[in-house]
């Protein structure tokens, strides 16, 4: 993938790049892929907003991809490289030796014409799917399982990989992007290589159009609202207040905990990604 600039005839142009999209070989969807997608903006089944800044946008379709890559033993081959707006990955259409057709997320190397394949038996290479314990140490794997046959829930998003450190006693060691070192069970799927369009995060909007294309609402500061509004409304003139940055509802905004501690789960990190940066 490459980013496209442009040149600055309009003042939002002159900070705007762009994906140029030569890397896709097709411009419609599988029809049988295909699905209906329905707008929440960011509200719940009684439209209560449930996250904020959701709303808009240009409509989609959603392509149904295959996180389990539960083929097992089936030999696939790559038809085409596509877009997908739901995601910040492309998508590979794969055509399966018994008829069947499917998407998976693309893994960068992976041309149109590869074959590719799932199962304990398949080969180490980009694009298949193996069990982890199936998989050699120091291997970089994307669209991992959590647990045994959901599907992959981690490193999806464009550029996204892990590196298998270690195995032992029925659990993997994966290092994630972030530094952290979680255990993973080695019965759980993922899917070698990298996660491409890797130049996804260099990307400039540009302007404020391209994130309401998007689907992304404007943020506004709790210091330019009302009392009423936000803790942090109000005052003579424009003013700061020295309060500590918070949300509407009043919670500490930086730095004041959230997350519960769970002795189910977190055994499982080995090493703590804020620890893992401090150290270097």
């Amino acid at each position: 993938m490459a980013i496209k600039t442009y040149k600055p005839y309009t003042p939002s142009r002159r900070g705007m790049s762009s994906a140029d999209f030569s890397e896709l070989t097709r411009t419609r969807p599988e029809k049988s892929l295909v699905t209906a997608l329905k707008k929440a903006g960011g509200r719940n089944n009684t439209g209560t907003v449930m996250v904020r800044h959701q709303g808009g946008g240009h409509k989609r379709a959603y392509r149904i991809v295959d996180f389990k890559r539960d083929k097992i033993g089936v030999a696939g081959k790559i038809a085409s490289i596509e877009y997908d707006p739901n995601r910040s990955a492309r998508i590979c259409l794969v055509h399966y030796a018994d008829g069947e057709k499917r998407y998976i997320l693309h893994p960068v190397g992976l041309k149109v014409g590869d074959a590719v394949m799932s199962g304990p038996e398949a080969d180490i290479r980009v694009g298949n799917a193996l069990p982890l314990k199936n998989i050699p140490d120091g291997s970089f794997v994307h669209n991992v399982e959590l647990l045994p046959g959901r599907g992959g829930q981690m490193m999806r998003a464009a550029g996204a990989q892990a590196q298998l450190m270690a195995k032992d006693s029925g659990y993997a060691q994966l290092k994630m992007p972030s530094g952290e070192i979680r255990l993973i069970p080695d019965a759980c799927m993922a899917t070698l290589g990298q996660v491409a369009n890797t130049d996804h995060n260099t990307i400039s909007l540009g302007k404020a159009g391209r994130s309401r294309h998007l689907g992304i609402r404007p943020t506004v500061r709790g210091g330019a609202m009302n009392p009423v509004d936000h803790p942090l409304g109000g005052g003579r003139g424009k003013s700061k207040g020295g309060n500590h940055p918070r949300s509407p509802w009043n919670q500490l905004s930086k730095g004041f905990k959230t997350r519960k501690k769970s002795k189910i789960w977190n055994w499982m990190i080995v090493a703590d990604r804020r620890r893992a940066k401090l150290l270097g």
